[in-house]
């Protein structure tokens, strides 16, 4: 059985970069299945991509093939590894956007097989002549040490990722993420904002920029519409949402912002 193939890539929509991919792919394994995770990443956004990824991998079954091309080092000497995690195949540039995988990680191989390339490789799309074809050659059944060398995962480039810092009587983190909908992603857990709040959801303080809200609801439904709302989202972080409206818009909120919690 051909295993599934997902796509996270910077390239957006409005140009042919991820279908040329996807045309490379199907060249040469012409029964591939693949999903389109998602093209929106913010350009160059590593850790944007990182995160994605990490939350999203789980909900595919054993043996996916995630194919990751968020690289701002295209052409550069930055090496291109394809990491065994959790029953998942991760291709990736080495740039930090495996970081968040590292815990759960196994072997590791440096693609450097080159006759598995798309000739001549461009020094600006890799995602084409490299990426796709190798992913095509695992998405055929071949094994992941065909792709090149293994390498210890102790080399691999890993990122600073912010965490939620308990300061006194305050638990800080920040917008890391703005959906779609305008919702404000944190990074704060809810495993650690339950530990910070003992379990009392409905005085915990959720603040950020100008607005406070106090009370933690289960759904966007809960506030009234066009009304502000924190609760935990589907990838259980903390958000900061407007029920039918654009949390980002009206409160002038972006990345990096802080979001403070208190009791």
């Amino acid at each position: 059985m051909t295993p599934l193939l997902t796509l996270t890539t910077d390239f957006g929509l409005n140009d042919e970069y991820a279908g040329v991919m996807k045309g490379v792919i199907f060249s040469r394994c012409p029964g591939a299945t693949i999903v389109d995770l998602t093209h929106g990443i913010r350009p160059q956004d590593v850790r944007q991509a990182a995160r994605v990824i990490a939350s999203a991998y789980r909900f595919f079954p054993p043996n996916t093939i995630h194919v990751v091309v968020v690289d701002p080092g295209v052409g550069s000497n930055r090496r291109i590894i394809l990491l065994e995690a959790a029953g998942h195949l991760f291709l990736a540039p080495d740039n930090g956007v495996m970081t968040l995988l590292f815990p759960q990680a196994g072997k590791v191989h440096e693609v450097c097989n080159s006759d598995l390339f798309l000739h001549p490789v461009s020094h600006t799309f890799h995602g084409r002549d490299i990426f796709a074809p190798v992913a095509a050659h695992l998405a055929r059944n071949f094994p992941p040490h065909s792709t090149g060398r293994e390498i210890a995962g102790e080399s691999l480039v890993s990122l600073a990722m912010a965490t939620p810092v308990l300061c006194g009587d305050t638990l800080s983190g920040a917008v890391t993420d703005i959906d779609h909908f305008g919702n404000l992603i944190t990074n704060i857990d809810r495993e650690t904002a339950d530990r910070f709040c003992s379990g009392d959801w409905l005085n915990l303080r959720v603040s950020v920029g100008a607005l406070t809200i106090t009370g933690v609801a289960a759904a966007y439904s809960a506030a009234a519409i066009d009304r502000p709302v924190a609760l935990f989202g589907s990838r259980d972080l903390l958000e900061i949402g407007i029920y039918q409206g654009n949390a980002a818009r009206k409160l002038q909120v972006g990345l990096d912002s802080k979001v403070s919690l208190s009791i």
